[in-house]
């Protein structure tokens, strides 16, 4: 079994509130840093090794990236809810490589977040490149760090 630090809850906790740290940091200077598909990958984590307390930090966290950035409250946590219970157990179903298993989970992540930002805002080129620098940030942190 891999053990990775978001399997210890105090980083789970930890992580959470350096994300709202950054995004709040980050909304002031008008380059929104995300950080949604660490915050989804903790999302999938305390779900599945049962840390309701560090839920609870990271659903909060999640309320926060929202609010902040003009999405409807509860809608990415709703997202989240949805991929954990019906995408991710198609993805390991189709996909064999357990090694891309969360870079996939992210990437359907940023997806589903594109669509519930596009209900409210317009999609442009810059609304695009932000997701993918955003995508490739949560790539290169997830890889180092967790």
């Amino acid at each position: 079994m891999r053990l990775n630090n978001l399997d210890n809850p105090f980083f789970i906790v930890l992580l959470a509130i350096a994300i709202v740290i950054v995004n709040t940091i980050s909304s002031i200077i008008f380059f929104p840093i995300l950080t949604l598909g660490i915050l989804f990958m903790a999302f999938f984590v305390c779900l599945k090794k049962r840390y309701y307390y560090s839920f609870t930090v990271v659903i909060l966290a999640l309320t926060f990236i929202e609010l902040n950035n003009g999405f409807k409250p509860l809608s990415l946590f709703l997202l989240a809810t949805f991929v954990y219970v019906f995408l991710v157990p198609n993805i390991n179903r189709i996909f064999t490589f357990s090694s891309l298993n969360s870079y996939i989970y992210m990437t359907v992540f940023y997806l589903g977040v594109t669509i519930v930002w596009s209900i409210d805002h317009q999609i442009s080129f810059y609304f695009v490149a932000i997701l993918v620098i955003n995508l490739i940030i949560d790539f290169i942190l997830f890889g180092v760090l967790i």
